[in-house]
């Protein structure tokens, strides 16, 4: 046994309404309890995070954001800073996410910048990192997510995965339908743990590594059943309550 207490965490994206969202928070609540194998997680849009906070004081669940600022405040239009989550009680944040890296070139030392700023403001980063189609087409893959992780050990120190969490999604599975077969993920976790334990085996151990890349309710179990994956980041899947309490109890 690892001793690694399962994540699974709901990335909503730019999806909803008040009332949507609402009503997948009540119906997901009444099925996580304290029982619950994995720790539950969600992520909605900015201007949901107060009013969700508020519906969730009182479950198992969790609050997290998909993004945030690297800077602590200042003339910044349109950005968000890691105290202003932090006042709203968020217990996570989404760095990295490869939306944010290739649609708004987010690159590895502004993510490692945004891992630390959270980490700073006393919440958990979770950091995501994943190849695209034509770096895994190319055999780069481990290559690639050396240089993330590396970015990030470079900035924070080893020591910091100690309150991190990773999150491996292969781009070309996001979204898509597409996912890594178990073989592939596991192959891919096992190298991030690997990475880690060169500095620290200890840290290695200890950090969770979730998968992200178009998990659903009839594949989920087949991933969390494996040795280096701990849950899951959880996108579209998540937009359905039932869906997502059935990946929430597929967790080992």
């Amino acid at each position: 046994m690892s001793g690694r207490r399962p994540l699974v965490a709901a990335n909503w994206k730019m999806n909803g309404s008040l009332e949507s969202m609402g009503g997948l928070v009540d119906t997901i609540s009444q099925g996580v309890s304290k029982e619950t194998k994995a720790e539950v997680l969600i992520c909605p849009p900015y201007v949901y995070i107060q009013e969700l906070g508020r519906a969730i004081e009182k479950t198992e669940i969790q609050l997290g954001a998909q993004n945030v600022s690297h800077m602590d405040s200042g003339a910044f239009t349109g950005e968000v800073a890691p105290a202003m989550l932090k006042d709203f009680a968020c217990d996570y944040v989404i760095v990295g996410h490869s939306e944010r890296r290739t649609l708004y070139g987010e690159n590895d030392l502004r993510v490692a910048e945004k891992f630390v700023a959270v980490q700073a403001n006393g919440m958990i980063p979770i950091l995501c990192i994943g190849e695209l189609l034509e770096e895994r087409e190319a055999n780069t893959t481990e290559e690639v997510i050396a240089r993330q992780l590396d970015a990030v050990i470079d900035l924070a120190g080893i020591q910091a995965f100690k309150q991190a969490v990773i999150a491996y999604e292969p781009v070309w599975a996001i979204g898509t339908g597409v996912t890594a077969t178990p073989e592939q993920a596991q192959e891919v976790h096992e190298f991030i743990r690997l990475r880690l334990a060169r500095h620290d085996h200890e840290t290695a151990e200890g950090v969770r590594i979730l998968y992200g890349g178009s998990v659903k309710a009839d594949n989920a179990k087949q991933l969390f059943e494996l040795a280096d994956i701990d849950g899951g980041l959880i996108g579209g899947a998540s937009l359905v309550a039932e869906d997502f309490l059935t990946i929430c109890h597929s967790v080992r």
